[in-house]
């Protein structure tokens, strides 16, 4: 098995077991607790959690025995901080040191901003991160770790408006913050996952860094990270994986027979006339890019999706969907990481997560600053 955690340099290194006690975490929108392990892989217990999705709640209870209570399984608009607090075991003036959470992904791009209403912020879609800045203002932790997508970040209308608000709401809780775009694979997870993330403490305290990439290579045309130590591959990070034929591996649709011939690395660009095909099949392109898309083993697996459809990948080099235990590596989840659900279901939870290696340097740096 390829060890992600031995090859990462951070201030601390070792396993994704919880290393030291440095204080309680509450955790939002927590899916299936990739940003929880690496919390607590960093040192952190996550001692009470909210998610409203059944299965991933499920999962977080089957591997996160830390809790103090059950994951609460309601809209976080519906749960009052005070609630929260009472199932991390906190109790009067007591507040949790971390505060972590990654709202889910609102269509910035789509959620037409020339309207008054939602360039005021009030898109109910965008509410998810407001929710978030009131337990950060109500609960008042030592600390504060937000992710979420980097398109987030974008400077056009769609997006300004969000960001900016959520950055001035962190203000008036009494919070200063940093925030940077970081990719998975310049951190050693084998998947190129630009995610952001926002790192905050009390005003007047000492403010957490950012980790620095362990790993570099290309991404976008670009070459990103510490060139010194290259990205950790998919081929590195499937070598010697024992994973049993899955039903749902199998492609289907209308164009699946084509992925056979698609070179390691390729996508549906294969089938066209620029790339020199003798029978084209799509103009140049007229697809996403992960249409047909095949993992390379030499290059780290390019984002993989929560619900991808049919025809698209990253599909294994071997003309097939991933199976479960493969995703679980791509993502540095621990090998005996157990996932509850339906292999959609399972897809999802995984797609959604944040990388436990990324978030586990992220969270190390935060518990440096309060420590």
């Amino acid at each position: 098995m390829f060890d992600f955690w031995s090859t990462t340099t951070v201030p601390e290194r070792g396993t994704i077991k919880r290393m030291s006690a440095r204080g309680t975490a509450v955790s939002l929108f927590s899916g299936a607790g990739g940003l929880d392990l690496g919390v607590e892989a960093a040192g952190f217990t996550t001692a009470a959690a909210v998610e409203v999705n059944n299965d991933a709640a499920d999962t977080m209870e089957k591997n996160f025995t830390c809790l103090a209570s059950p994951v609460i399984r309601r809209s976080i608009l519906e749960v009052p901080t005070k609630e929260l607090l009472r199932a991390a075991g906190l109790r009067g003036r007591e507040r949790p040191d971390l505060l972590v959470g990654g709202p889910p992904c609102t269509p910035f791009s789509k959620s037409g901003f020339w309207l008054d209403w939602k360039r005021a912020g009030l898109d109910p879609d965008a509410s998810l991160l407001q929710a978030y800045t009131r337990v950060l203002a109500e609960a008042r932790p030592r600390a504060f770790i937000l992710e979420n997508v980097y398109a987030l970040t974008y400077k056009n209308t769609a997006s300004r408006g969000p960001f900016t608000r959520l950055l001035a709401e962190i203000d008036d809780a009494g919070y200063h913050c940093r925030w940077e775009v970081l990719n998975a694979a310049d951190y050693g997870v084998p998947q190129l996952r630009p995610r952001l993330f926002v790192v905050g403490t009390p005003k007047g305290t000492r403010l957490p860094d950012l980790p620095e990439p362990t790993h570099g290579g290309r991404w976008e045309r670009r070459s990103t990270g510490d060139q010194a130590r290259p990205h950790v591959t998919a081929g590195e990070a499937l070598q010697g994986i024992v994973a049993s034929p899955e039903p749902e591996e199998v492609v289907r649709g209308r164009w699946s027979h084509l992925l056979a011939d698609v070179p390691p690395g390729d996508n549906y660009l294969y089938y066209t006339a620029e790339r020199g095909h003798p029978d084209p099949v799509f103009r140049w392109r007229s697809r996403y890019w992960s249409f047909l898309l095949k993992l390379s083993p030499d290059r780290p697996s390019p984002t993989i999706q929560a619900q991808p459809g049919p025809n698209v990948g990253p599909f294994h080099w071997d003309s097939r969907r991933l199976r479960v235990p493969e995703l679980r590596r791509l993502f540095t989840f621990p090998d005996d990481f157990s996932f509850v659900g339906k292999r959609a279901s399972v897809q999802a939870q995984i797609g959604n997560a944040v990388a436990p290696l990324l978030a586990k340097q992220v969270a190390t740096h935060v518990a440096m600053a309060i420590a």
